[in-house]
């Protein structure tokens, strides 16, 4: 059977079994083994996701046909869940894996049977009481003085649990709120704390480049992201730029810090220096895409900046080694820019004596037109 491109919405359906750009759930998984047919069938662990980015690893003992989007029942404690299959076949095995889940530890459970209408009538009641036990319970975490935040409130497709799940800063001492939760809500309480990635991807939202968060829409896991890939790219450490949505580092920069990484090789060594016969020159930036680097005859302030091209920086290391100087950075191959700082602008802003320029700019004209009208005043009382 030929499968087809479907364009809806602005979003690409590759396949129902392969990717489904808009589903209902985070953390998507591409399932890229999905057109081999060997690999649908072993072995038979199943992913299940539930909602939100919850999700769980089922033996499929009953042998049931299932594929991606398949709603079924699974195990659960006490009773039972339901959820909708996201992976099947060996990349299960690799989800597995990634989540740093030990097999001979991690206790699978099986899957009952395919969801009927009156499990999904059960789940849409149990569901639809949420909304309204969040709220309450974020009113009783309140009145117990607790520094915590209640995000979002999931039940049991069978109703008999709830999960409430919680941001806070440290660790806190919820056993009294759960006494209280259980005698409110007469449901089994599971507490889950999540991070401000996962609320921020809960909620979704805008980011700053004009497109959806990728943490709300196709991102399949949550990555550590560091400062170190902002000073690998030479961006500046501005806690306001670089912050996303969740007050968390970008997940974006992220993206592009293999490509930096490869081009950082080709530079040559910061503490490098290149003498020529008039001066020495020092290490002072780069330019790892362009592959140009930026050098100043003092060590520590800009002085005398020259850009040169890595080829050429590498020439003269090479000159020097052998023990000779050149004339000057510049070569019959390599063109040299000579970059002319008047002022270091660090914050990304302009002079600071901008607006005084202006002023005395106003000022030595409104003194003119003072000394204009009065000429003209006294050449009117001259006899």
């Amino acid at each position: 059977m030929k499968e087809e491109f479907i364009i809806e919405n602005g979003a690409c359906h590759i396949t129902k079994k392969a990717c489904n750009r808009n589903s209902r759930h985070m953390l998507p998984v591409v399932d890229w083994m999905s057109d081999i047919p060997k690999t649908r069938q072993e072995p038979d662990l199943v992913e299940v996701q539930f909602k939100n980015t919850r999700k769980g690893y089922y033996h499929n003992s009953p042998q049931l046909p299932l594929e991606k989007g398949s709603v079924v029942i699974v195990e659960a404690n006490p009773g039972y869940d339901m959820g909708e299959v996201t992976l099947t076949g060996k990349l299960v095995e690799v989800q597995m894996q990634k989540a740093h889940i030990n097999l001979e530890r991690y206790e699978i459970r099986n899957i009952l049977r395919i969801a009927t209408a009156e499990d999904d009538q059960c789940a849409v009641e149990a569901h639809a009481k949420e909304q309204e036990t969040m709220i309450k319970a974020r009113q009783l975490a309140k009145s117990l003085g607790l520094e915590m935040k209640i995000g979002d409130v999931e039940y049991q497709g069978d109703g008999t649990k709830a999960i409430f799940y919680y941001i806070a800063d440290g660790r806190v001492d919820f056993r009294q709120l759960i006494k209280v939760y259980a005698e409110t809500f007469r449901v089994r309480i599971e507490m889950k704390q999540i991070g401000a990635r996962q609320e921020a991807g809960r909620i979704g939202g805008t980011g700053p480049c004009g497109r959806e968060l990728c943490c709300s829409t196709w991102m399949t896991q949550f990555n550590s992201v560091g400062t170190n890939a902002a000073r690998l790219q030479n961006i500046a450490l501005n806690p306001q730029k670089l912050a996303g949505q969740c007050a968390k580092l970008k997940c974006c920069l992220n993206y592009e810090t293999p490509i930096y990484e490869e081009a950082v090789k080709k530079l040559p060594a910061r503490h490098q220096h290149l003498e020529t016969k008039d001066a020495v020159y020092y290490y002072f930036s780069a330019d790892a895409l362009k592959e140009e680097v930026t050098y100043s005859t003092d060590s520590h302030h800009p002085a005398n900046l020259q850009t040169i091209s890595v080829k050429r920086a590498r020439e003269i290391i090479d000159m020097n080694r052998r023990g000779e100087k050149p004339l000057s950075l510049g070569g019959k191959q390599s063109s040299v820019e000579t970059v002319t700082v008047d002022y270091q602008n660090v914050v990304g802003q302009d002079d600071l004596t901008r607006f005084d320029k202006k002023k005395r700019e106003s000022n030595n004209h409104h003194n003119h037109s003072n000394s204009s009208r009065n000429r003209n005043r006294n050449n009117r009382n001259r006899p």
